[in-house]
């Protein structure tokens, strides 16, 4: 029988119906997978599945197919062509028989990614068995970004998200590398809402810091920040406590503190890459309006909330007006920005680095511990412990190469 003469399989591909996986492997070339699929071609299979990689220049092409009409002799005359086909092109190929398509993925399904700086075998390992601990299966990896970190992510079936992120979060932590864990399913590419602490996050200042610099008070302010941060005094008193000492100066002083704010690593990539995305941004922050109105002008910030330094006849007065943004504030903030956004709060992403910032990474879809103290690292859905803000992408599934795209389209 020739391949013109083999009629067309079935449409629909059952449990028990014989299936043939396909496999190709050896040195990519343009074409190839073309060339697989016309050589399938002739003998009316259908697509049942595809995979395709290529890792430094070697391809490996998997595909799923339904067994052709025509039995054993149809089976064996497009074992022999594909081989033959293969051989032409000097790639190696498998040919396995079996039935129906691929076992249904277990329920419970979660992206778990991976940062590591480098990412060793060591804790690559210790991260697979401690999934297949939970009782999890890993159903595919694919690398996300090889640059400024290496991060891959997993995707997983068979064990509750939370569970795993458990299980993960304890992992990482004796591995020393970032493991974040996200439920799986249309929620992940909806429209979200990021919300970022300023101050050691957002950027690499302390801006009550960089006042007080200004004031002759530097260490005695940056000493009591340090302790309200560990969580060690209430972040409100803290901050009277603070901003009494800055009473006496001019507001010219405001200007030159703008100047020197850094922003952090990474920062101006993470805000734009979320833009072209969709997102909308935003920060709150424990510090002051004077410098946070001017951040949101500056990176295009959808939202913005902090403190008011009081100025009266050209002086600051020592005193801070209005609704104080502390712990509470923050998370009450997180969930006004959510509902003028219209996105549901479980769609938020928080980021943060201090005490004061644990209740809103608590009450946020996905809390993000930025090279923070350790109490917060311990509470916090996920840490990140790189310099990079920008690095906080990979931990929504976006790649580098989305990144960088999002550069060039400027």
């Amino acid at each position: 029988m020739s391949a013109s003469q083999i009629p067309p399989a079935t449409a629909v591909t059952g449990d028990e119906d014989p299936t043939l996986l396909v496999k190709i492997f050896g040195k990519d070339r343009p074409g190839i997978t073309a060339g697989l699929f016309d050589t399938l071609a002739a003998y009316g299979v259908h697509v049942i599945d595809i995979e395709q990689i290529v890792t430094r220049g070697r391809i490996t092409l998997c595909a799923l197919v339904s067994a052709p009409a025509g039995g054993a002799t149809a089976e064996g005359e497009l074992r022999a062509t594909v081989h033959s086909w293969a051989e032409s092109m000097r790639l190696q190929t498998e040919i396995i028989s079996g039935l129906g398509d691929n076992r249904p993925r277990g329920v419970g399904r979660s992206h778990v990614t991976v940062l590591g700086h480098p990412l060793t075998a060591e804790s690559t390992a210790a991260i697979a068995a401690r999934i297949t601990g939970t009782g999890g299966n890993i159903d595919r990896i694919f690398r996300l970004a090889k640059y400024p970190v290496t991060a891959v992510e997993f995707a997983v079936s068979g064990a509750e998200t939370e569970t795993l992120r458990t299980a993960l979060a304890m992992e990482a932590a004796k591995l020393g590398v970032d493991v974040a864990v996200v439920a799986a399913g249309l929620q992940r590419r909806a429209q979200r809402l990021v919300v970022m602490d300023v101050d050691s996050t957002l950027i690499q200042d302390e801006v009550i810091e960089l006042f007080a610099a200004h004031a002759g008070c530097e260490t005695e302010v940056a000493e009591v920040t340090a302790r309200a941060m560990r969580g060690e005094l209430d972040f409100e008193q803290s901050l009277h406590e603070r901003v009494a000492l800055l009473a006496g100066l001019d507001e010219s002083v405001v200007d030159k503190v703008r100047s020197e704010v850094r922003l952090t690593p990474g920062a101006r990539t993470l805000i734009r890459t979320l833009k072209r995305l969709g997102f909308q941004v935003g920060v709150v922050s424990g510090g002051f309006t004077q410098v946070t109105d001017d951040l949101r002008e500056r990176l295009g910030l959808d939202f913005a909330s902090a403190n008011t330094l009081e100025i009266v006849d050209g002086k600051l007065t020592g005193r801070v007006t209005g609704e104080i943004v502390d712990r509470a504030g923050k998370a009450r903030l997180l969930r006004r920005f959510a509902a003028e956004a219209g996105v549901p709060l479980a769609q938020t992403v928080a980021i943060g680095d201090g005490a004061n910032d644990l209740d809103m990474l608590n009450a946020a879809g996905l809390g993000v511990a930025f090279n923070a103290k350790p109490v917060v690292r311990q509470a916090a859905h996920t840490a990140v412990n790189f310099p990079f803000l920008d690095t906080v992408l990979y931990l929504l599934g976006v790649t580098r190469e989305e990144v960088e795209a999002a550069k060039t389209h400027e």
